[in-house]
Order: C-alpha cells, then structure tokens, then sequence
C-alpha cells in the first residue's frame, strides 16, 4: 500500500472537513467490502505456501522424519505435525 497525497486526490473542502477531525495525522480508509482482497490473493504466497506443505506431507511419507522435515523447512516440529495432520485430513475427503 502506497500513501497518497490528499490534495491530489480530494477537492479543498473535503481536505478542510477532514482536518476538523484528524490535522495532519495519518489516516486509513479500508476499501469497501465488495473489494476486499483475500490474503495473498496479490501475491504467491498463498500458492507457495499450499506446495510447501504437499511437499512436506510427501516427504513424510516417503519417510523423512518429523524431525529431519524441521530442519530440511525451518519449521518447528509442532508446524510440522500440524501440516501433516491438515494434508492427511485433505485427503482423506478427497
């Protein structure tokens, strides 16, 4: 998100009505809701963050220990568990 400036985007009076109640400050105006974006739908990350954890679940079960899938992702052993069980509850409804 980039600021802009409010003179270029509000006509005189709008910027005065504002100033009554915030002069100077920095102020967020959330988009409406029929615009909201989900997390990551901007970027990859959602995607990339979807393959980590298939490839983890693969890698379980190939049999690469909890412990090793900690070291090899930087993830906690408690991530990891919690990654395997969400994979293998996918799968299950698959």
């Amino acid at each position: 998100m980039r600021y802009k400036k409010a003179q270029d985007l509000f006509p005189e009076e709008i910027i005065t009505l504002i100033q009554q109640y915030v002069d100077g400050e920095y102020i967020y105006i959330p988009r409406k809701p029929e615009k909201k974006k989900a997390w990551g739908e901007n970027s990859r990350v959602r995607e990339e963050l979807r393959e980590r954890n298939e490839q983890i679940f693969k890698d379980y079960q190939t049999g690469l220990s909890k412990c090793k899938l900690a070291e090899q992702y930087f993830l906690s052993e408690k991530s990891i568990e919690r990654i395997i069980l969400k994979e293998k509850n996918k799968q299950m409804v698959l």
